[in-house]
C-alpha cells in the first residue's frame, strides 16, 4: 500500500528539486536579491560542463600543451575557464568559510577572461549578500548533480534559467518581475511574425527571453541561427546582466548596447533598422520625459508628439521608427492604448490611415504574474501589400491587406497553469496563427472568413466609422455574450454615476455636521 501511494505520487522534475533547494536561501536575502545568486551558480555549473568536455576533445587530438589556451576554447564556442572558476574548484571549496568570496572570484576571473561575457555577471555579489554558508553549499551540492549537457538534444540549463525566471516572476508578485514575458505569449508573437532571418530588435528586452524563443522558432523550423542578427537595449544594469547570461548560455551573440539606459532618452541604436521587433514594453509608463524633452525627437517624424503622461504611444511610435522597408513588429501593450483620445488619437488615426496596423489581438487575463488585466497584442506591418515571402519551409504569398486589419478576441481561450494563470498550449497557439496566416496568405488551404466571437477583417473605412477606435468588440460579432459593450461610454457612465455618488455623500456628511453643530456639538474631521 505504502509503495503504491508513493508510486502516485508526482515525481518532481530536477527543476523543481533545483527550485526547491534554492527556495531555501529565501529569509533575510529577497527573491529580487538571490535570483541573481541562483542563475550565477547555473550559469558556472553550465561553462564548467563545456570546458571540461572542451578540454577531453584537445586530449583526444593529442593536443595536451594547448589545454591551457583560451583560443582553444573560444574557438568552439566555449568560455575558457582558469582553475579558480571551474565548478570542481568551487564544490572542493563549498564547505569553506570564505565560499561566497571564493564564488565570487570565479565569476569575475571567467568574465575577466572571456570578453563576450562583459558586464554579464554580478560583481562581487555573493560577498554583498548575508547568505548562510551551510544553505549556500548545500545548493551548490544540488546543482553538482546536475549533468547540463548529458542531452545533446535537449536545452538542460535554458530550461533551468526558463524555470526559475517564471518562478521569480511569481515570487516576486506585482510591480517585479517585469524582465519576464511568460513564454506562451512570447511563442505566439514568433509563430506570427515569423522571424526566420534578419535583425531581430527588442527595445526593451529584460532578460532576453524574445530572443531566445526566436532562435528557438527559427530551430523548429529548421532554419539557420546565423541568419539572424539580435539587438536589444534594456534599463536596468541587473536585468541586462541576466539577459546577457541568459544569452551566453545558449551561445547566442547580440548587440545588447554598451551599457543599461532609457531607450527614450539614450537610444543605444539610433540608426537601428530592424526585420523584426519583438516587445513587452512597460504598461502605461508615467512620465516617461519632460514636456520639453524629445518633442523634435526623428521617431515621431509625422506623427504628433505622444503625451508625457504615458508611454504606450512613445513606445509604438519608436518600434515604428525601428522597422525596415519591410518590417514586422509584434509587441504587448495595455488596452487603454486602443482607444485614446487626444495626441494617443491623432496617432493612432495617421498608423490606421498610413497602413501601418496589421493586427489587434486582445488577450485573455490571468496571463501575466504581475498583472491580472487583458492586453493586447499588436500587430505593425511596414508592407501590407501583396507580396512573396519565402522561409526555411514555407512561402507565402500575402493578399494585398493594406486596407484591412484583422481584429482577433482570445479573452474566452487558454488553459490553466499555475493555479490561478492562464497560458495557449500549442493546439492554441496553432491555431491562431493558421488564423492570421490563413487572412494572410492568397493561397492557404481554406479561405479566410470571419468568426463570430473570435475574429473579423475590418476595412479602413469600417474603422473610420468607428472613428479610429481600435477595441475588437467594436468588429467582432458577439451572439451568446454580451460583449458588444462599448467600453468608454460604459465607464464614462460609471464614472459619471460615481461622481453623482460622492457628491451626495458630501451632501449629507454635510448635512450630518450641521446637524451635531445646531445641538452644540462640534465634530472635527
Amino acid at each position: 500500500m505504502a509503495k503504491e501511494k508513493a508510486a502516485s505520487k508526482k515525481t518532481k522534475s530536477f527543476e523543481e528539486t533545483l527550485w526547491d533547494s534554492a527556495n531555501k536561501l529565501r529569509g533575510s536575502v529577497e527573491p529580487s536579491e538571490y535570483k541573481h545568486v541562483v542563475l550565477s551558480l547555473i550559469f558556472l555549473k553550465f561553462a564548467s560542463d563545456k570546458f571540461n568536455e572542451r578540454r577531453q576533445e584537445i586530449i583526444k587530438e593529442g593536443k595536451e600543451k594547448y589545454l591551457e589556451v583560451v583560443e582553444f576554447y573560444t574557438m568552439k564556442n566555449v568560455f575558457y575557464l582558469p582553475e579558480e572558476s571551474r565548478w570542481s574548484f568551487i564544490q572542493a571549496n563549498a564547505k569553506q568559510d570564505d565560499l561566497t568570496i571564493k564564488v565570487d572570484t570565479a565569476l569575475h576571473t571567467i568574465e575577466k577572461n572571456n570578453k563576450s561575457l562583459a558586464g554579464a555577471l554580478p560583481d562581487n555579489y555573493f560577498s554583498r549578500l548575508d547568505l548562510d554558508r551551510s544553505k549556500l553549499a548545500a545548493l551548490i551540492d544540488t546543482i553538482s548533480n546536475i549533468n547540463t549537457i548529458a542531452d545533446k538534444s535537449q536545452d538542460v540549463v535554458g530550461r533551468v534559467y526558463e524555470y526559475f525566471l517564471s518562478k521569480f516572476a511569481l515570487a516576486e508578485g506585482k510591480g517585479k518581475g517585469e524582465f519576464y514575458t511568460p513564454k506562451s505569449i512570447v511563442n505566439l508573437i514568433a509563430e506570427l511574425i515569423e522571424p526566420y532571418r534578419g535583425i531581430i530588435y527588442d527595445p526593451c528586452c529584460g532578460s532576453g527571453g524574445m530572443f531566445v524563443q526566436s532562435m528557438k522558432f527559427v530551430d523548429s523550423h529548421k532554419g539557420n541561427t546565423k541568419d539572424i542578427s539580435i539587438y536589444g537595449q534594456e534599463g536596468t544594469t541587473t536585468t541586462l546582466k541576466l539577459a546577457k547570461m541568459n544569452l551566453a548560455i545558449r551561445g547566442i551573440s547580440g548587440n545588447l548596447g554598451v551599457k543599461a539606459d532609457d531607450t527614450f532618452s539614450k537610444d543605444q541604436h539610433p540608426d537601428l533598422k530592424a526585420d523584426f521587433i519583438m516587445a513587452n514594453p512597460p504598461f502605461n509608463q508615467k512620465d516617461w520625459r519632460a514636456s520639453d524633452e524629445l518633442t523634435d525627437d526623428p521617431r515621431w517624424s509625422g506623427y504628433d508628439v505622444p503625451p508625457t503622461g504615458n508611454a504606450n504611444y512613445g513606445w509604438i511610435l519608436h518600434m515604428a521608427a525601428k522597422l525596415s522597408e519591410n518590417g514586422t513588429a509584434g509587441f504587448i501593450l495595455a488596452n487603454g492604448a486602443l482607444s485614446g483620445g487626444g495626441d494617443e488619437y491623432k496617432i493612432r488615426k495617421k498608423m490606421i490611415e498610413n497602413h501601418l496596423v496589421e493586427a489587434i489581438i486582445i488577450l485573455p487575463r490571468s496571463m501575466f504574474y504581475t498583472t491580472d488585466i487583458s492586453v493586447t497584442l499588436w500587430i505593425l506591418n511596414k508592407n501590407k501589400k501583396a507580396r512573396t515571402v519565402s522561409h526555411a519551409d514555407v512561402t507565402r504569398n500575402y493578399r494585398n491587406r493594406e486596407n484591412e486589419v484583422l481584429f482577433m478576441d482570445l479573452r474566452q481561450w487558454g488553459e490553466p497553469f499555475e493555479k490561478k494563470f492562464v497560458q495557449f498550449s500549442d493546439q492554441h497557439r496553432a491555431d491562431i496563427t493558421n488564423t492570421f496566416h490563413t487572412w494572410q496568405e492568397v493561397r492557404a488551404a481554406k479561405e479566410y472568413q470571419n468568426i463570430p466571437e473570435y475574429c473579423y477583417s475590418a476595412t479602413i473605412e469600417e474603422i473610420r466609422d468607428k472613428d479610429y477606435s481600435l477595441v475588437p468588440s467594436k468588429y467582432i460579432e458577439f451572439i451568446n455574450r454580451d460583449e458588444n459593450i462599448d467600453f468608454d461610454e460604459k465607464m464614462a457612465g460609471l464614472q459619471a454615476e460615481f461622481s453623482s455618488l460622492l457628491k451626495e455623500e458630501a451632501k449629507s456628511k454635510d448635512e450630518l455636521l450641521k446637524v451635531f453643530k445646531e445641538l452644540g456639538y462640534e465634530i472635527k474631521l
